[in-house]
């Protein structure tokens, strides 16, 4: 356990550290490419592969979303996700800055001889805090605000063209409806693709069917006779996806949470639900959307 510091004898030493490896991060940044490859052959395969996306991320400018899946590997005992998330909420990357939080981190990295981690901090730095997402499984509050913009049209628009012609014409449709429903086309892609992959024959273990996943529920809600043809089946999922956008204020992660695992479930953890599925889900989506807010600039 990492020795605890009273505020009352060391509030001096310890602001004069974090100054110091706050300098360090970022002297070891420049010099080692904030990017360059690290080392993880010795994790196990599922915590590799965490710490694989979460290194694409990070490689596409997407820090709020490398920190949730360097989190996850971090929860599970990962060093090396230890050490990738310090860094990143040191230099306030992805996550809010928290000099205290990132100390934490590499200090624990450092004593379970991570050599990297051992160059920026003492193994024995006295602080001790952890971030909520190690504590309670919750995703980073800033997951993926990174710039606040949703990914450019021109990249959807190349996103699109490069599918298969089947799933490019759902795709197609999609774009074309959304704005009727007064949703954003990129993210109501982003839903499709994490729901289906543009698959309109899709049927889920819990009978959810289509293109946007419709249970019997809420196909009879919103009008849905056949949840099986793609037009019914689009039109239902985007009035069910502008209702959450209205009901959680734009905010992204909120609604995309809810229409995985329901509005009630959003409300009852008061955020998203620490639900492995559910937050997996949540990072496909706004790693694709990239923006944390529904613009709410279309009129249907």
């Amino acid at each position: 356990m990492i020795a605890s510091c009273l505020p009352t004898s060391c509030r001096r030493a310890l602001a004069a550290l974090l100054a110091l490896l706050a300098v360090g991060v970022q002297a070891a940044g420049r010099d080692a490419g904030p990017l360059e490859a690290p080392e993880w052959s010795d994790e196990p395969p599922a915590l590799a592969r965490l710490l694989e996306s979460g290194y694409r991320a990070e490689a596409s400018r997407q820090p709020g979303v490398a920190a949730a899946y360097y989190c996850a590997a971090a929860r599970d005992g990962s060093v090396e996700g230890q050490y990738r998330l310090g860094r990143l909420y040191m230099l306030g990357q992805g996550v809010a800055r928290d000099g205290q939080v990132g100390t934490t981190l590499l200090s624990i990295a450092a004593q379970r001889g991570h050599e990297k981690a051992q160059g920026l901090v003492s193994p024995l730095a006295g602080a001790e805090k952890l971030p909520d997402c190690l504590i309670t499984g919750k995703a980073p509050e800033v997951l993926v605000a990174d710039s606040g913009e949703a990914v450019p049209h021109d990249v959807v628009d190349r996103f699109v063209r490069a599918l298969p012609v089947d799933k490019r014409r759902h795709a197609q449709m999609v774009q074309k409806l959304a704005p009727r429903f007064s949703v954003d086309p990129r993210l109501a892609l982003a839903i499709v693709r994490t729901e289906s992959n543009f698959d309109a024959s899709a049927r889920s273990p819990k009978n959810a069917l289509g293109l946007m996943q419709l249970i019997p529920d809420t196909a009879e809600r919103f009008g849905v006779r056949d949840a099986l043809d793609p037009e019914q089946n689009i039109r239902g999922g985007l009035a069910y996806l502008r209702w959450l956008l209205q009901h959680f204020k734009g905010d992204v992660a909120l609604a995309a949470a809810a229409y995985n695992a329901g509005e009630g479930n959003v409300a009852r953890y008061k955020g998203v639900p620490p639900f492995a599925e559910t937050q997996e889900y949540v990072r496909r989506v706004l790693a694709f959307y990239r923006a944390p807010r529904h613009p709410d600039i279309l009129r249907g």
